[in-house]
């Protein structure tokens, strides 16, 4: 909505990208504010006591409304982060910036130390040393002092001690921000020692889920606005737990009500469907697991080889999209008329199954289900038979073996299979590559907990393709809303 008076514009949004190309000004209004413009000016007045006065039946309507003042921001995003820069849709647009976009998720956060606690600047692999030359940390010159990685978290610093000491760990999400809760759950018990707890939003209500005082809990969302969220949000700080915040928006309700938090840092988002703010979501949640156990010398080496790689990360990620494009693109071709596809994962790619599950109902609009391998037996192997297309997700991990028994079984019942594997496995690689009846996709081998973020890069291009192929709008898809700001 426009108004305007006196050579004045207000523009109203739900989000700071719609406007952004009219101006960077922006005032974040809270619930229950109402807004009067007049003659060019505007007032805030707060309707913040209105539910309570109205539900103890006095003063209905009467000396509810009180002038209040916001903060005047300035907006950070420029206007060429909401176009498409020269790409067909913003799906794939978000999808190509991925690897940019975990660059500036760690930038800044993952440095190195001296013996004497001095910080040495940005951790930088070789590959990635022109790419983070901006670094305004001074390196280290003398070959001699050994510098050790570590992490900054400046959201969090002050309530370490508090997130450590929790009886648990506990991340509410929805949707895509659940998944990445799952794929990184499995490293931060790890890393912390601490019992961690998935919990779907809108369930964790719904149950009314009892939480503690020395409990802390994450709440993961993209936009920061995320209406099932808030509400278990703001049930959690009844409850008096520790409320941390990882979003993707700057001034969001999720990053104002809680107590600390992280921003993710992946850049603005437009298509419906998340990307970029999935892949960057399990980096930071890694980063906060890192940061949490640093005091560990038992797991000092398991945390040096994971933020090593973190730093490989978007050099594997780009050579990965320019790779298997097209072979992706070919296989998209293949299924475009299929009206059903399973994917199965374990382990840390349990949750790459169920978001390329989601990614291709989503957008494509064919059923699809992402299925724990473990329960194959208990169930989904009944759907198998040869008109029945199956992604497996077998790359080279603890759980390697048994997803190859996964696809035994699968092929015994003459599934029609799509393997996801890793090109240094040359025994899964020769095995299955000489079965003509497969399709098989190839990925660089990353550590365990951080090879979902490049396997689920395959099949966000897998839904994209599906749903141009099947002719439907990838970036707006029918009924769903990028912020889901209603329960």
């Amino acid at each position: 909505a426009e108004a305007g008076a006196k050579g004045r514009r207000f523009y109203f949004a739900s989000d700071a990208s719609a406007i952004v190309e009219h101006t960077k000004r922006v005032v974040v209004m809270e619930d229950n504010d109402m807004v009067h413009l007049k003659d060019g000016a505007y007032t805030i007045y707060s309707l913040g006591d209105a539910n309570k006065a109205q539900g103890n039946g006095e003063g209905e309507g009467k000396g509810l409304m009180t002038e209040t003042s916001r903060v005047l921001q300035t907006l950070e995003i420029g206007v060429e982060q909401i176009m498409k820069g020269g790409y067909d849709h913003f799906m794939q647009k978000e999808i190509h910036e991925q690897p940019e976009a975990l660059i500036e998720t760690m930038r800044g956060r993952i440095l190195m130390e001296d013996p004497s606690g001095e910080p040495g600047g940005e951790l930088q692999s070789p590959k990635l040393r022109k790419t983070l030359s901006n670094s305004t940390s001074r390196q280290s010159v003398d070959s001699d002092v050994v510098l050790r990685p570590l992490i900054k978290m400046g959201g969090l610093e002050e309530f370490l001690e508090n997130i450590v000491a929790s009886r648990r760990l506990i991340f509410v999400a929805c949707g895509t921000s659940f998944h990445a809760c799952l794929a990184a759950r499995q490293v931060v018990e790890e890393l912390t020692g601490l019992p961690v707890t998935l919990e779907l939003a809108s369930d964790l209500l719904d149950r009314k889920a009892p939480l503690f005082r020395d409990d802390t809990c994450f709440f993961v969302s993209q936009s920061g606005e995320t209406a099932d969220t808030l509400n278990a949000l703001h049930y959690a700080k009844g409850k008096g737990s520790l409320c941390v915040g990882i979003t993707n928006t700057v001034g969001s309700s999720i990053s104002r009500e809680t107590t600390c938090g992280v921003h993710v840092n992946a850049g603005c988002e437009i298509g419906v469907a998340s990307t970029k703010a999935y892949t960057c979501q399990i980096v930071v949640i890694i980063m906060i697991a890192l940061k949490l156990s640093e005091d560990s010398l038992r797991k000092r080496e398991r945390r040096e080889q994971i933020m090593g790689d973190l730093l490989e990360l978007p050099r594997l990620m780009t050579k990965l999209l320019r790779e298997e494009a097209g072979t992706v693109e070919a296989l998209a071709r293949e299924l475009e008329h299929e009206t059903s596809l399973l994917a199965f994962g374990r382990g840390y790619n349990y949750a790459t199954a169920l978001e390329l599950a989601l990614k291709v109902k989503e957008l494509s609009y064919m059923h699809s289900e992402g299925i724990a391998a473990g329960e194959l037996k208990h169930g989904p192997l009944a759907l198998i038979d040869e008109s029945m297309p199956a992604v497996v997700i077998a790359t080279r991990d603890g759980l390697r073996e048994k997803m190859w028994s996964t696809i035994q079984q699968l092929l015994a019942r003459k599934g029609r299979l799509i393997l996801l594997v890793s090109k240094d496995d040359a025994d899964m690689c020769d095995h299955f590559s000489a079965n003509k009846s497969l399709r098989i996709i190839k990925v660089d081998t990353i550590c365990d907990c951080l090879q979902p973020i490049l396997n689920i890069v395959p099949f966000q291009l897998l839904s994209y393709h599906l749903t141009i192929l099947r002719g439907f709008n990838v970036d707006q898809p029918r009924n769903l809303a990028k912020s889901v700001t209603v329960e």
